[in-house]
């Protein structure tokens, strides 16, 4: 079977350039790698014919031959001069090994790539009180952290030493290893990426370059934060890697348990206990909020579950336009301890109410009217 063009196998123009050639073939490599179709034997064969048609088209000397002589020119069963002898393999070795990293997903530290890398992002834990939170206020937090190591100025070697490069890597971090037409980069198993070797340690930081010490912290609270927003500390994270920037430290903010009130977003809820006495006759009653006392009336015959909502007496919360809402939950509080006086009156009570309980209590007559239905159906 006739060979397709090189050029038309990797989809490029005759006039492209070494970089096009090469981005061609990453693609192709890319999408028909055996490994990533291990049931499709026409992957394979246009894995194995872009190979081939990079091979040659990588090298000066065989792509200026092939665009003179054509197939003819370059394969080696006709008296080409290209062949496969292992000349110019050196394109196509490292192209491969890209795309060997890419399917793979390594991640090559040398061929004069940096080894500096940002730190770790930080998060801290900080339980304010609801007040705090509604209000706003400043705290001081203290956390570890990595510091430089201040004997080896954070060289990781012994004082009066210098880290030296790498014997078995030369100092690019990585080492190749070929085989046959295969070359393959990883990292450096002796000095682990870093591309530096570290004869004499220092006995501070046994070669880290870093030792563990706590920094104080002021943070500053914004009025109106919720349980779960985070504050951004920018650069109070780990320090980087190799000189790199460090990262971010967040705060996560947690409300402490109040014992009257309960958050939801801007309104504040709470419950409040109120007498059999005025739920019956009505009255007024003293209720907390943020900002001191507020009075309610309640109206006569309210019952448990009623909720008297206060304009605004909630938090104003970061992001808002105004204050939330204060809802209180009206509780009817049963009389306890009672003497034998309020004992006798309540039974006149009750004696009294018998003849009129639908009319004194419509919500327990509409109740045993649904239990009779009920049980009758």
């Amino acid at each position: 079977m006739a060979k397709r063009d090189y050029y038309e196998v990797l989809g490029i123009n005759r006039d492209a350039s070494a970089d096009e050639i090469k981005k061609a073939y990453r693609k192709l490599a890319m999408k028909h790698h055996p490994d990533r179709n291990p049931d499709n034997p026409k992957s394979e064969e246009h894995f194995k014919e872009a190979k081939e048609a990079y091979e040659i088209l990588s090298d000066g000397k065989k792509r200026a031959t092939y665009d003179q002589f054509g197939h003819a020119g370059v394969d080696p069963s006709a008296g080409g001069g290209a062949g496969f002898n292992g000349a110019g393999m050196g394109g196509f070795a490292d192209a491969f090994s890209d795309i060997f990293g890419d399917i793979f997903g390594n991640q090559r530290g040398g061929g004069g790539r940096s080894n500096v890398y940002r730190g770790a992002d930080l998060r801290y834990n900080l339980e304010i009180s609801l007040e705090e939170g509604a209000r706003g206020t400043e705290t001081r937090i203290r956390i570890p952290t990595m510091a430089e190591c201040e004997p080896c100025k954070g060289s990781g070697a012994k004082k009066g030493t210098a880290p030296s490069v790498c014997p078995t890597c030369g100092g690019h971090g990585q080492v190749r290893m070929q085989q046959g037409f295969f070359s393959i980069q990883q990292t450096c198993p002796k000095c682990h990426g870093t591309g530096r070797f570290i004869a004499e340690p220092c006995p501070s930081c046994q070669g880290a370059g870093r030792v563990k010490q706590h920094k104080t912290l002021s943070v500053k609270i914004p009025a109106g934060i919720d349980e779960g927003d985070r504050i951004r500390l920018s650069g109070e994270g780990e320090p980087g890697v190799n000189g790199g920037p460090p990262g971010d430290l967040y705060v996560q903010i947690h409300l402490k348990p109040h014992a009257v009130f309960q958050r939801d977003h801007d309104d504040l809820h709470c419950e409040m206990p109120v007498s059999f006495t005025v739920a019956a006759l009505g009255g007024e009653i003293e209720i907390p909020t943020l900002e001191g006392v507020a009075r309610i009336k309640v109206p006569p015959e309210t019952q448990t579950g009623k909720v008297f909502r206060l304009r605004g007496k909630g938090i104003k919360g970061v992001r808002s336009i105004g204050h939330g809402d204060l809802l209180c939950h009206v509780v009817i509080e049963t009389p306890v301890s009672l003497t034998d006086r309020q004992k006798q009156l309540l039974r006149e009570f009750e004696e009294i109410s018998q003849g009129n309980a639908a009319r004194h209590n419509p919500r327990a007559k509409g109740w045993m009217d649904r239990v009779k239905e009920f049980f009758a159906g």
